[in-house]
């Protein structure tokens, strides 16, 4: 079973060749409810950060999992996020919590269905090692 947030635009728009990014974290049953929560008051800033052009979040309670699909303008965007101040306190806080798991890519234009078939396969994939990854 997989839920998933609605789509949450950001202020950057969809032209162009856009940045996919999924995480991917597992973790234990207890810590999960508070994980999504930190990922909700993320989502909250959504509209304000530069090169965001939209998200969702999505969980997969009965395997302990939840993340998040993220369309960006530039891979700089997402740098920029992935070093701002809230995530940066919410990744430390729960970075011995769990595994996180880290796939990006470009895409020549948004086309949800095909995003979203895409972050299954990789969701759907769970290599045993390594904690971290990178896909283009």
């Amino acid at each position: 079973m997989e839920l998933r947030t609605s789509w949450r635009r950001g202020p950057a728009k969809s032209r162009g060749p856009i940045l996919v990014s999924v995480t991917d974290f597992t973790g234990t049953a207890r810590d999960l409810p508070r994980i999504y929560r930190a990922g909700l008051e993320l989502r909250r800033a959504w509209p304000d950060l530069e090169g965001a052009v939209g998200l969702w979040l999505w969980t997969r309670p009965l395997q302990r999992r939840s993340g998040s699909v993220s369309i960006w303008t530039t891979e700089a965007d997402l740098h920029r996020f992935v070093a701002w101040p809230p995530h940066v306190a919410i990744m430390r806080r729960f970075r011995h919590r769990g595994r996180i798991r880290a796939h990006t890519w470009e895409v020549d234009h948004f086309d949800p269905g095909q995003i979203w078939a895409r972050a299954h396969q990789l969701l759907d994939a769970q290599p045993e090692a390594p904690s971290h990854t990178e896909s283009r």
